[in-house]
């Protein structure tokens, strides 16, 4: 590794994307950071200009994360506008490739994809659809006299996985949440070099391909990239903050704005987790979720049925834990919708890890790059401090 370390962090989100470079000879607080639009806000604002004038779309480039821009793109085809897709681009709305046809879109081969774009029809409007646009954070950065040139990139996103057909995508997320944390109960678990990206990640090898053209598609590119999913990051990163840090049992949850992921920890170790959709939660609700999963009793059974992806027991209690209030463990939360727990008789502690919550997914990354690839551990800890564990 360089003396001079830098690692571009991207965490990608639903309402935004925020973006770290870190730099080993600054503090933390002096590395240049962006929070910009998320790309499927991007995409989805496109598309919606389009069927507003009337125009047809053409989606090409990766599978990316959903919700506004797959809702945008139906909206459009249903309004009676033409929508086409390649394959890799229509698997954002679903992976059935039927599915996506049978809400009005049509599936056309990667060719007849150029030759729409080689037609020259002015009204025809091209989007092109990835979670990581390196050339566009490039030309941001470059605005502002910044070197974009970096050693490593690290990009948490999302992904339920490519579900076989007819199996719920809700249970193939967390059958291999449940694979990993048994294989490695800490939130790093979630990390995987560019390549070792399990194959049916389809969004982060998407992601994966794209960090490593930023990097220039090296022979080394794929080994200087890290992957991860957004929920896992922002939690690690939580840990970055000292006040969660000194607990040796808590609980840690990020409200995002599509997904709720929460992890009982103890030492820095999962000891159970749930993972639910935030629109489908109420302050009740999830103020039950918590408590039952500090108690062990939350059931993957009780979660799945109530429209979320599940929970899971690892190490359940054998005594009463020391707790700060009604029995339950310190409570730390993060996120874009942690305004859910305001108020809350959970009396929940905002986390800001160094200082900034935006940027927990970021921080949580850079840890995970310090166990992927150990040889950047001496230069991320000069910078953030030794991990939480330790």
């Amino acid at each position: 590794m360089p003396d001079r370390l830098r690692i571009l962090a991207v965490d990608v989100g639903t309402g935004t994307q925020d973006v770290l470079l870190f730099e080993g000879d600054r503090t933390i607080e002096n590395c240049y950071q962006l929070i910009l639009p998320s790309p499927t806000v991007i995409v989805a604002d496109r598309i919606r200009r389009a069927t507003a004038a009337g125009r047809p779309v053409l989606l090409t480039g990766h599978t990316m994360g959903g919700g506004p821009s797959a809702w945008a793109a139906r909206d459009h085809a249903q309004a009676g506008l033409p929508c086409y897709a390649t394959p890799d681009a229509a698997r954002t709305l679903d992976d059935d490739l039927t599915a996506v046809e049978a809400i009005g879109l049509r599936v056309i081969p990667d060719d007849e994809a150029r030759r729409l774009l080689e037609s020259d029809d002015p009204a025809l409007v091209h989007v092109d659809l990835r979670d990581f646009d390196g050339a566009a954070l490039r030309t941001a950065l470059t605005a502002f006299g910044v070197d974009p040139a970096v050693d490593l990139v690290a990009v948490a996103a999302f992904d339920h996985g490519a579900a076989p057909p007819g199996y719920s995508d809700r249970r193939f997320r967390f059958d291999f949440i449940e694979r990993a944390v048994r294989e490695d109960p800490r939130p790093i678990a979630f990390a995987y070099r560019g390549d070792a990206v399990p194959a049916d990640l389809t969004r982060l090898h998407a992601v994966a391909a794209d960090a490593v053209a930023y990097l220039g598609d090296a022979p080394d590119s794929a080994a200087r990239v890290v992957v991860m999913d957004t929920g896992a990051a922002a939690v690690a990163g939580a840990l970055e903050d000292p006040t969660v840090r000194q607990r040796e049992e808590c609980l840690v949850a990020n409200i995002g704005n599509f997904h709720t992921l929460a992890f009982h920890l103890r030492t820095g170790r999962i000891a159970a987790l749930f993972e639910h959709h935030t629109g489908e939660l109420t302050r009740p609700q999830l103020e039950g979720y918590l408590s039952d999963l500090a108690a062990g009793t939350l059931s993957n059974e009780r979660v799945f049925a109530e429209s979320g992806h599940g929970a899971l027991t690892l190490s359940p209690p054998t005594a009463p834990s020391p707790a700060t209030r009604d029995g339950l463990p310190f409570l730390a939360v993060t996120g874009p919708r942690r305004e859910l727990l305001r108020g809350s008789a959970l009396r929940p502690y905002e986390a800001v890890p160094h200082g900034d919550m935006m940027l927990a997914g970021c921080y949580g990354l850079l840890r995970a790059v310090a166990v992927r690839l150990p040889e950047t551990a001496p230069a991320i800890e000069s910078v953030l401090g030794p991990p939480p564990e330790s």
